[in-house]
């Protein structure tokens, strides 16, 4: 346990890490789809993609997934905590949410434009509202029903009303 609060110091980066991927990815894709008929715009922000995806986000998934077993090996009393279990749960929402942006980047690289911008923007919203769930059960170290139904129900009005927001190019047009 000497080492634990440096393990702790560590995932809690490699997390934020994680996280500055999962807030930006989508916004690069906003430009794509938007940006879709100016190549030369097309090809850097596929640049940016693939390294922020690649370079950034994988790794400190990874880092943030080995170094939370790690910690859970050292403290195994944790898992018998609801908190815990529904912290774990939701990180396995947000691995499914960080592999379902490497498969839209892979979709949008080949010209497959099947989403709006609007999409993305809302998409855009999923990883805040995962990351409060899990502040949230880390730092009062409870499981609320109430604060994660409050939460959800927050989280799905913002991604609606994100999602329903008229475009910025097409308020112009009669």
């Amino acid at each position: 346990m000497e080492y634990y609060t440096w393990i702790l110091t560590f995932h809690i980066m490699a997390f934020m890490s994680w996280m500055a991927m999962l807030f930006y990815q989508p916004r690069l894709y906003v430009y794509h789809t938007e940006h879709k008929n100016t190549k030369d715009f097309t090809d850097i922000v596929e640049v940016q993609e693939r390294k922020m995806y690649k370079y950034i986000g994988v790794p400190a998934m990874w880092a943030t997934i080995f170094s939370g077993a790690f910690m859970l090996y050292l403290n195994p009393y944790l898992l018998e905590q609801d908190w815990m279990i529904a912290k774990l749960f939701v990180l396995v929402l947000l691995v499914a949410y960080s592999y379902s942006l490497g498969a839209m980047m892979e979709k949008l690289k080949t010209k497959d434009f099947k989403y709006s911008g609007n999409f993305y923007r809302a998409y855009n919203e999923v990883p805040t509202f995962l990351s409060l769930l899990i502040v949230g059960y880390v730092v009062t170290k409870v499981f609320s029903l109430t604060f994660t139904l409050i939460t959800i129900t927050f989280s799905l009005f913002v991604i609606y009303k994100v999602f329903k927001q008229v475009p910025k190019d097409s308020k112009n047009v009669q």
